[in-house]
């Protein structure tokens, strides 16, 4: 077994550990501060920053979020849970056959991958560009359907395929119109 080497009298006391960092704290107080004073200035993201996800409403005011699951499914950490009601027909939901009863997304396991944002088709999810994700408890950090919309807020889609879809299908008799008591024709075969 090898010995320790004996310390000097000014390692003994630390004096040049203190000399040299008081020489590095004098070195950088006359530079220019790095340090950012957070709730007052913040950071601006990169374009393409990945930040948390939530879902975006329509001009309407609905959800757009149609149940596919695809979002589900390709998310890595499993941290997007839906629960589809079935497929009832709607027309106050834009003919969106399936709404989400629930949708839930924990933000303790999202690992900002961004995968739910690409793979969805109705352009319902959506990235934000906010870091700072805050909770008192772990339930504060599972989103709900009604915390996600809040957080999305409108999303101005110039296509507006689902108004499209509805007029198409109001000229087949497939669905009614909005305001008249015509019933639903069943489909023809």
């Amino acid at each position: 077994m090898r010995r320790r080497p004996e310390l000097t009298w000014p390692e003994r006391v630390y004096l040049p550990a203190i000399i040299g960092g008081l020489r590095v704290t004098l070195r950088r107080f006359f530079r220019r501060k790095v340090t950012m004073q957070y709730p007052e200035a913040r950071w601006a993201p990169p374009a393409g920053y990945r930040g948390a996800p939530c879902l975006v409403r329509d001009q309407e005011g609905r959800a757009k979020c149609v149940s596919c699951q695809l979002c589900e499914f390709v998310c890595p950490p499993r941290a997007i849970k839906i629960i589809p009601p079935g497929p009832a027909l709607n027309p106050a939901a834009g003919n969106v056959e399936k709404a989400p009863r629930e949708f839930q997304i924990n933000m303790l396991r999202c690992i900002f991958c961004g995968f739910c944002e690409e793979v969805c088709p109705e352009e319902a999810i959506f990235l934000r560009r906010d870091y700072s994700l805050v909770g008192a408890s772990r339930q504060e950090m599972v989103h709900d359907k009604e915390r996600l919309l809040a957080l999305g807020g409108v999303h101005q889609d110039r296509i507006r395929k689902w108004r499209r879809k509805a007029e198409e299908a109001e000229q087949q008799g497939v669905l009614k119109p909005a305001g008249k008591s015509k019933p639903r024709q069943p489909e023809q075969l």
